[in-house]
C-alpha cells in the first residue's frame, strides 16, 4: 500500500510541477510576440490548465503524500525533510492566491489590448509565480534527498 500511495504522490507532483513550469514557459513565449490576442489566449489557457492540472495535482499529491507518510509511519513533525517540505509547499500555496488574482486581471488587460496594465500586472505575476514555482521545487528536492534537517522531537 505504501508504494501505491507513493506512486499516487509522485503522479500528483508531476501534474503539479509540470503544469506550473510549463505555464511560465507559455506566458513568456506569448509575451515575446507582443500580440494581445495570443497573450490573452495564452493566459486563458494557463488559467484553464490550473483548473485541469494544477489543482487536481495538488489534491492527488496531498492524498498520496499524507497517505504514504501515515502508512509508512513517517512522523510529519519530527522528520525534518518532510516538515520543511510541507512548509515550502504551504508557502507556495499562499503565493498562489495573489498569482491567481493576477492571472485573471492579466487576461482582462490582454483581451482589452491594454499593454501598460498587462506589463504592470505581469511584474506581480512574475514575482508570485517565481515564489509559487521555486518553493515546490525546494519541497521536491527535500522529498528526494531527505537531508537531515531540524524538526520537532517528541
Amino acid at each position: 500500500m505504501y508504494l501505491i500511495l507513493k506512486l499516487v504522490h509522485v503522479a500528483g507532483v508531476v501534474l503539479f510541477l509540470g503544469n506550473i513550469t510549463v505555464g511560465v514557459f507559455w506566458k513568456s513565449y506569448a509575451d515575446r510576440t507582443g500580440n494581445a490576442a495570443i497573450m490573452a489566449s495564452t493566459m486563458d489557457g494557463i488559467i484553464a490548465a490550473d483548473r485541469v492540472f494544477t489543482i487536481p495535482g495538488i489534491i492527488i499529491l496531498l492524498i498520496g503524500g499524507v497517505g504514504a507518510a501515515l502508512v509508512g509511519k513517517i512522523p510529519f513533525l519530527s522528520t525534518g525533510w518532510l516538515l520543511w517540505g510541507i512548509v515550502a509547499f504551504i508557502l507556495s500555496g499562499l503565493a498562489f492566491g495573489p498569482l491567481s488574482r493576477a492571472q485573471r486581471k492579466i487576461s482582462v488587460a490582454a483581451h482589452a489590448g491594454n499593454f501598460e496594465e498587462y506589463e504592470t500586472l505581469s511584474k506581480g505575476w512574475t514575482l508570485w509565480g517565481t515564489i509559487a514555482l521555486l518553493l515546490p521545487i525546494v519541497a521536491f528536492v527535500l522529498m528526494i534527498l531527505k537531508p537531515n534537517l531540524p524538526a520537532f522531537h517528541q
